[in-house]
């Protein structure tokens, strides 16, 4: 918030204007008993520059990518955004935006949810998406429980290589609605082990959910996987939390999934201390009904002039409780209006180009990393721009050491799988300078 002083004259103007005798008339609905009769605890008054001294000093006690030679991910990526997003974004139209009440009068709100669909439709190779959902999380348990509507069956079949995070998000939500989950183990590739998917999916399966990079940066077979689900009669739905990899692999519905979500942050939406982050969901047509959330179509008017409307909004706002698809009551507008915006900026080749220097650099950075005594690959699986090592000492010491070299070197896995106390997860994006990569291997040969 910017510094607004004002003094006394100002708050009698202010109470005049709204015809207020005294500040006791703006709590007069406040019970007696409840008011503070006394000054708050608070320190003296500062002018405008020594609160701005203030504030930035304290801000200096947050760690960031901004002071620290980052390689954390695991859902979270710290990628570069062009300027022009936050220029863009700040416009009062977006940025004072709210939920379109009266929709066909908030043309250019459509739009950009319109755009962002299309986008998200190109990504994922799929016929239809909606207006975004919370985060990653929350995308995946939609899309199971839509699966489960569509299909009509009630058991889902989970690799155990999804995101943690997002498996416990699911876990939460099925606890009271009757649906069983079958987490499938990895193998030593670090992906779902094919023969304990073929034993988990059977006739009464409705869908079969695979992350792909998936937790530990490997990625999946999703052709298999896909086609195992299908035969079952089962939808198959990819789980994507690093969206870039799109730019080089092929989309979740060339590959025969039937539904595609995930996570959005990685498109022009900063890391801000976990969120709010952005999630997306993209479909095939026949699910197009039981999609939760709303979906933005293209029209005429009666002259012929372009324009777009609400074409489906199957939430408990528009329609009986008992009929909506979902308690999701509003999209993530701000975010979703900020991923529209980076991925028009930097068009189809320039996120093709930002996903190869990814995985170029984490190629290197793996490289590196694993030329250290005593570091070794822990899966030999292929990676987009996140990949597992093997340490000779735990975790916890060895990325606390780094991060007294000003490096955070990824992710301890023991926090998610205790045995593997050992294991961490680097990630790197193409803010990773190649002596940034030199300078955590040579940190962490010192630190071994």
């Amino acid at each position: 918030m910017r510094y607004l002083p004002h003094g006394p004259a100002d708050r009698k103007a202010m109470l005049q204007y709204i015809g207020a005798s005294g500040p006791d008339d703006l709590v007069a609905t406040v019970p007696e008993e409840l008011r503070l009769r006394g000054p708050l605890d608070l320190p003296p008054p500062l002018s405008e520059m020594e609160l701005q001294d203030r504030m930035s000093e304290l801000s200096m006690k947050n760690a960031s990518t901004g002071c620290y030679r980052s390689f954390l991910g695991a859902g979270a990526y710290d990628h570069f955004v062009p300027v022009a997003v936050d220029h863009l974004l700040s416009r009062t139209e977006f940025y004072s935006s709210y939920t379109p009440y009266q929709p066909e009068i908030s043309q250019g709100t459509l739009q950009t949810i319109f755009e962002f669909q299309s986008l998200v439709c190109m990504l994922t190779e799929l016929d239809v998406a909606n207006a975004s959902l919370y985060d990653g999380a929350t995308a995946v348990v939609e899309a199971l429980l839509m699966a489960s509507r569509v299909v009509g069956r009630d058991r889902i079949v989970v690799a155990g290589t999804l995101h943690p995070e997002y498996l416990a998000t699911v876990r939460t939500y099925f606890r009271n609605l009757g649906l069983s989950l079958t987490a499938v183990p990895w193998g030593d590739d670090g992906r779902v082990d094919p023969r304990a998917l073929g034993a988990a999916v059977d006739e009464s399966t409705a869908a079969v959910a695979v992350q792909s990079p998936n937790a530990f940066g490997v990625v999946e077979r999703l052709d298999r996987i896909s086609a195992e689900a299908r035969a079952k009669g089962a939808a198959a739905v990819a789980v994507v939390a690093e969206p870039y990899s799109l730019g080089v692999l092929r989309g979740p519905g060339a590959l025969g999934c039937d539904v595609a979500v995930g996570e959005a942050q990685a498109f022009g939406n900063a890391l801000s201390f976990g969120g709010p982050y952005l999630g997306f969901m993209a479909a095939r047509d026949r699910y197009v009904r039981q999609m939760p959330g709303r979906i933005v179509g293209e029209t005429t008017d009666l002259e012929g002039r372009r324009g777009f409307v609400l074409t489906l909004s199957t939430r408990e706002q528009h329609i009986r409780r008992a009929k909506a698809t979902s308690n999701i009551c509003t999209n993530q507008g701000l975010c979703m209006t900020a991923a529209t915006i980076h991925l028009a900026l930097i068009g189809r080749e320039g996120l093709r180009g930002i996903a190869l220097a990814n995985r170029a650099k984490a190629s290197y950075t793996a490289g590196k990393l694993a030329a250290v005594k005593g570091v070794k690959r822990a899966f030999a699986g292929p990676v987009f721009n996140e990949f597992v090592l093997d340490l000779p000492r735990p975790a916890a010491e060895v990325l606390e050491a780094l991060r007294g070299k000003g490096i955070l070197g990824g992710l301890d896995l023991s926090r998610w799988f205790p045995e593997m106390r050992q294991r961490i997860l680097v990630a790197v994006t193409e803010r990773t300078r190649r002596e940034d990569s030199d300078a955590y291997a040579a940190a962490m040969a010192e630190v071994l």
